[in-house]
C-alpha cells in the first residue's frame, strides 16, 4: 500500500486553500454588508434631521420610516446576539415614534395649523407616545452590546429619553389632552 501521489496531495492542498480563501471573502463581505446597513440606517436618520431643518416633516417621516425598516432588518441579521437584537428593536420603535411625530406635524400643517389639533394629529401623537415608551423600555437595559454597538446603545437611549419630552410637549402644544 502506497500513499497518495505528491501531485494528488498538491492538488488537494490548492483546492483547500482556495476554499478557505473563498470562505474568508464571504465572511468579510457579510461583515462589511452589516456595517454598511448600520451606516445606511445612520444616513437615513441624518436625512430625516436634515428634512426637519428644511421644514419638511413629510420627508422626515418618510426617512425615519425607512430607518425603522433598516433597524428591523438589522434585528434579523443580529439574531444570535440578544443585546444587539434588543438594541435594534429599541431603535426601530424609537424611529417609529419619530416617524409618527413628524407625520403629526405634517398633518397639522396641512390642516391649517388650527388649535386644537384634529383627531388624526392627536392619534399620531398617541402612537408616537406609546412607541417611544416601548423604545425607552427596550433601550433601558444596562447590558450594552459589545464593540462598536455600545456607543450606539448610549446614543439611542439618550435620544429616546429626549423624545419622551418632545412628544409630551407636542401633545400639550397641539392641545391633544
Amino acid at each position: 500500500m502506497t500513499g497518495p501521489s505528491a501531485t494528488c496531495v498538491a492538488k488537494l492542498m490548492r483546492v483547500l486553500c482556495l476554499c478557505c480563501g473563498a470562505a474568508l471573502v464571504v465572511v468579510n463581505v457579510v461583515v462589511a454588508q452589516v456595517i454598511g446597513n448600520e451606516a445606511e440606517m445612520d444616513r437615513l436618520q441624518g436625512k430625516a434631521e436634515e428634512a426637519m431643518a428644511n421644514e419638511d416633516p413629510e420627508g422626515a417621516a418618510m426617512n425615519m420610516g425607512r430607518a425603522a425598516l433598516m433597524a428591523k432588518f438589522l434585528t434579523k441579521t443580529h439574531h444570535e446576539d440578544s443585546s444587539a437584537v434588543r438594541l435594534f428593536q429599541g431603535a426601530e420603535t424609537l424611529f417609529r415614534s419619530q416617524e409618527h411625530s413628524y407625520r403629526a406635524m405634517a398633518l397639522f400643517g396641512r390642516a391649517g395649523g388650527q388649535l386644537p389639533a384634529s383627531s388624526g394629529v392627536c392619534g399620531s401623537l398617541s402612537l408616537a407616545q406609546s412607541s417611544v415608551k416601548q423604545a425607552v423600555s427596550a433601550l433601558s437595559h444596562e447590558d450594552n452590546p459589545p464593540g462598536h454597538l455600545a456607543a450606539k446603545a448610549i446614543q439611542l437611549r439618550e435620544a429616546a429619553t429626549d423624545w419622551v419630552t418632545v412628544i409630551d410637549s407636542m401633545i400639550a402644544d397641539y392641545q391633544c389632552r
